[in-house]
């Protein structure tokens, strides 16, 4: 949320209130800090709060939502119309994780689209939408894409002004949060499927008994028993999964040569065991 927030004043659009998350504790200390979008809305100079009904007392015509992450309550829609900015092709990944869902589905294509906030979960009608193709993207390198078209797209919107929009159509399908299970290599899937794992960030496996996160990988062609190391590469039911970047527990992220020759890994060895 942080890119449109800052693109909005350059744009042309006065910002009344910013409503953001409460500050938590974070770090190590503890301490109380505010959240990305408030902090950015304290360098801007802008009124920031966590409490959704100081937008009643505003004169704002509009508000834009971007990752907000709750319902909002219908007596704020009756008062000011809203914009939200979602990273899918709506129906299809409404909900938390649309675009890591997009990823692990394998779509070919995924996209953004500027619509009304309705008082069910991202079912509110399209104003303007953009599609992208996934490709071999991964999951930070889709957001940035998607964030910067999607902002484009809201200020086109925001200055022709909020007209009519169109009902969504098409199969609907929900973009759960991702489960920490989920993020876990298993190596009797295909090299396929875990590619796309790495791809949303979180990957992780084992090595002797210890935890091995995979940052950057890319399937290949290959075979050998799951699990097993062949070259710079671990087999899986189906092809093989090169490691580029890993990071060994209580370790710095290294290319994947370097932990190869500090492992010493064994024809016995298996990956996730």
């Amino acid at each position: 949320a942080t890119a449109p927030l800052a693109a909005l004043p350059g744009a042309g659009f006065e910002i009344e209130l910013v409503v953001s998350a409460p500050d938590k504790r974070r770090g190590r200390g503890g301490a109380l800090s505010p959240s990305p979008v408030k902090q950015m809305a304290l360098e801007l100079g802008l009124a920031v709060t966590d409490d959704p009904d100081d937008i009643m007392a505003t004169g704002a015509d509009a508000g834009v939502v971007v990752a907000y992450g709750r319902i909002i309550r219908p007596h704020l829609l009756e008062r000011v119309p809203m914009l939200n900015l979602h990273v899918s092709l709506l129906p299809r990944w409404r909900g938390a994780a649309p675009i890591e869902r997009a990823i692990l589905a394998g779509d070919e294509t995924t996209g953004v689209c500027v619509m009304d906030v309705a008082n069910e979960l991202d079912t509110g009608g399209i104003h303007a939408s953009a599609t992208t193709p996934i490709d071999h993207k991964n999951v930070d390198d889709l957001r940035t894409e998607l964030i910067a078209v999607g902002t484009s797209l809201l200020f086109e919107v925001l200055r022709d002004g909020i007209g009519v929009a169109t009902p969504q159509s098409g199969e609907m399908t929900y973009a759960t949060k991702i489960d920490p299970a989920e993020r876990r290599l298993a190596w009797n899937r295909t090299a396929v499927e875990l590619d796309r794992v790495v791809r949303i960030g979180g990957a992780w496996t084992t090595f002797r008994g210890r935890r091995l996160k995979v940052l950057e990988a890319c399937d290949v062609e290959g075979s050998g028993e799951p699990g097993a190391v062949v070259g710079d590469a671990i087999a899986t039911s189906d092809g093989l999964l090169r490691l580029v970047t890993v990071q060994p527990e209580g370790k710095t992220p290294m290319r994947t040569h370097d932990w190869l020759r500090g492992a010493a890994p064994t024809p016995a060895d298996r990956l996730g065991e």
